[in-house]
């Protein structure tokens, strides 16, 4: 993880977050396939746990109970920890029936 890859503002987030506890895959910039935590959510993004190596601005693509195969852009890293906003927003519908699928 490249230290001090912070752009913006946690407080810049649209929508709260929900606090989740769920072990999924994810596809990263190398096109290596590992294990993450996601740690909360929204319908626009999330945050995650991961050594992965990666920088401010690259994709990702995150699997997600029901969603299938989410893409994302890298907003900030910092130790261990990455945020991502979503391309696409998760919209009302799909988002609850996702929450419900999360382990909270």
């Amino acid at each position: 993880m490249k230290q001090g890859a912070v752009r913006g503002s946690l407080d810049d987030r649209v929508e709260p977050r929900e606090e989740v506890y769920h072990r999924t895959r994810a596809t990263m910039p190398d096109r290596q396939t590992c294990s993450v935590l996601i740690v909360n959510i929204s319908a626009s993004g999330l945050m995650l746990r991961s050594d992965a190596v990666v920088t401010v601005g690259d994709r990702i693509h995150v699997i997600l109970p029901g969603a299938g195969e989410v893409a994302a852009t890298i907003r900030w890293a910092l130790g261990g920890r990455i945020g991502c906003q979503f391309d696409v927003s998760i919209a009302g519908p799909r988002y609850a029936a996702l929450l419900g699928k999360l382990d909270r």
